[in-house]
């Protein structure tokens, strides 16, 4: 068996396969430094956040923000982030670009109609 359970490609994996794949390699890639490798602890998700989000969050360092994501995320306040909580966090920020790129489409669109 190939894919995301063994970490191996086939080659033959469609655009969406690939980014479900990269997001968990990327969760462990920070997940496994330190304490349970199966959960991202607060300087495992302030690494993620800086190395992985920076360009869409900001500051990540800043330790306020990254407290306020924790809180957020931590859905069952254990201290740590999990994989379904991760995933909820990448979900949340790609509706927000998508909702950002759809309000930016329909002001450039009606700036071209104003042109006309």
């Amino acid at each position: 068996m190939s894919g995301p359970i063994t970490g191996t490609s086939t080659g033959n994996e469609s655009s969406l396969e690939n980014a479900m794949q990269l997001m968990i390699q990327t969760f462990h890639k920070y997940s496994g430094n330190e304490g349970d490798k199966y959960t991202l602890s607060r300087g495992e998700l302030k690494d993620m956040l800086t190395q992985e989000l920076g360009n869409y969050l900001g500051n990540p360092q800043d330790k306020d923000a990254v407290d306020k994501v924790m809180g957020d995320l931590d859905a069952n306040n254990d201290g740590e982030v999990d994989f379904t909580e991760f995933i909820i966090l990448v979900g949340a920020l790609t509706v927000a670009c998508n909702d950002f790129f759809l309000e930016y489409n329909k002001k450039e669109e009606k700036n071209e109609v104003k042109k006309d």
